[in-house]
This record gives structure tokens, C-alpha cells and sequence, in this order.
């Protein structure tokens, strides 16, 4: 569902093209997640490879996007419906070019913990993929579907994903106090488990402007953050 009919209609192709554009995009940076906690998990080397070269596949789809929102809002000076959708795809294809992004990293960080012995929190990380890799899928749907409903329900669940990174971390961190040797090894995984935590930021970004694509309302209370990482051994760096 893109809107009502319009009478010119070429102006329902381009925003068809628009929403065309970013179910592409949604389908790609969903694969590029999902490949990259897979490499992560079977410690497969060359799918990681493959997710980093992926990557450019999104930047291009972001690329038409900007191009075909600017057309639309120089040339059809959208209202109502039809500029909420636009501002919402552009901002949606910037989530959405993050969460590639971040994606390739933690794939990038797995080719690295590929050659050394695998350790435990391993597996705690999986479990926080998986979650995140769910929340995703549910947001897009919502996205692509204008449910503001699905989205909100979406929005309400960032917590789970906090709480997990900060048991994750306490956990990553009393390892190493145990087993010095394994400082390198998990110091990638701190890092890979701060990028799906931040895939799991954009993905309630995404809900937040689902809704307000929907609904033309903005979300204005404070979304809850119980991540207390930055207070149990200092902050890492996106």
C-alpha cells in the first residue's frame, strides 16, 4: 500500500519506484545481518568476506533513494500523506544503510576470532543476534506494511536487546579477568556485540518512524535504556 491515487500518474510510479526502492533495501540489509551473525556462529570465513563485500550493494540502494526523495520534493511538493512517506523513506534509508554497515563489521571482527580458539560469551552473542536479527524483520514488516501497531510493539521490546548487551558485557568481561588470555578474543566480541546493539538502536528508530508515518504523530516520550555498560568499565566506541 503506497496512498491514494493521484491524478498524475506518473507521480504514483515515483513513489512506487520509492517503495520499491526501500523493500529492496530492507531485503538486503536483513540478508547482510543474518549473514553475518551465520559467519559468526560457524566461524565461516567466507561468508563474512561476503557480507563485506556486499556492503556496497545497500549505499547504492541509499543512493536512490536520496536521489528519488529530492526528485519528489523538488518536483511534486508532496503534502499530507505523501510527505510523511517521503521524509520517512529517507530517514528509514539511513537506519537501514547503518545497519548494513554495522553488519559488515561484526563480520570483519569474526574473520579476526575465526583464527584463535573460540571462547564461551560466544554464544550468549548468538542469542543476541538472534533477537535482534528478529526485531528487525518485525520493524521492516511494519514499515513496509504502515502497521504503526507492529512498530510500536517493536519499539517496546529495545530493552530486551539492552539487557542482553549488558549481561553480555559483565559477562565478556569477567572472562578475561578469569583467562587473561582470552583479552583479544573477547575484545572483538565486545565490539561485535556493541554493533548489534546498535543494529538494534536503528531498528527502533525505524518503529518510531513508522509511526509517524503512519500516524503523522511523533513519539515524544523518552524511550527507555537500561544498557549500564558505560558504567561497569567505560564506554566502546561505535
Amino acid at each position: 500500500m503506497i496512498g491514494a491515487n493521484h491524478i498524475v500518474k506518473s507521480y504514483d510510479d515515483e513513489l512506487k519506484k520509492l517503495h520499491d526502492a526501500l523493500a529492496r533495501m530492507s531485503g538486503l540489509a536483513e540478508v547482510q545481518l543474518r549473514s553475518a551473525m551465520e559467519a559468526l556462529d560457524k566461524r565461516d570465513s567466507d561468508l563474512a568476506s561476503r557480507v563485506m563485500n556486499d556492503d556496497g550493494k545497500v549505499d547504492e540502494c541509499e543512493h536512490f533513494v536520496n536521489e528519488q526523495t529530492v526528485r519528489l520534493l523538488a518536483l511534486r511538493a508532496p503534502v499530507a500523506d505523501d510527505l510523511r512517506m517521503v521524509i520517512a523513506s529517507l530517514k528509514v534509508a539511513a537506519d537501514l544503510e547503518r545497519i548494513a554497515d554495522h553488519a559488515a563489521n561484526a563480520a570483519k571482527r569474526s574473520l579476526v576470532l575465526n583464527q584463535m580458539p573460540q571462547v564461551s560469551p560466544m554464544r550468549s552473542l548468538v542469542r543476541m543476534g538472534k533477537l535482534v536479527q528478529t526485531l528487525l524483520a518485525e520493524v521492516l514488516g511494519a514499515f513496509l506494511s504502515h502497521d504503526a501497531e507492529r512498530a510500536l510493539a517493536v519499539r517496546s521490546r529495545d530493552q530486551e536487546v539492552d539487557d542482553l548487551y549488558s549481561s553480555l558485557f559483565r559477562e565478556i568481561l569477567t572472562y578475561m579477568m578469569e583467562d587473561p588470555r582470552t583479552i583479544t578474543s573477547c575484545s572483538h566480541l565486545m565490539f561485535i556485540a556493541k554493533n548489534i546493539e546498535r543494529i538494534g538502536d536503528h531498528a527502533t528508530n525505524i518503529a518510531e518512524m513508522t509511526y509517524f508515518r503512519v500516524t503523522g504523530r511523533s513519539l515524544n516520550d523518552q524511550r527507555p535504556k537500561r544498557d549500564t555498560s558505560a558504567f561497569e568499565g567505560g564506554v566502546l566506541p561505535e
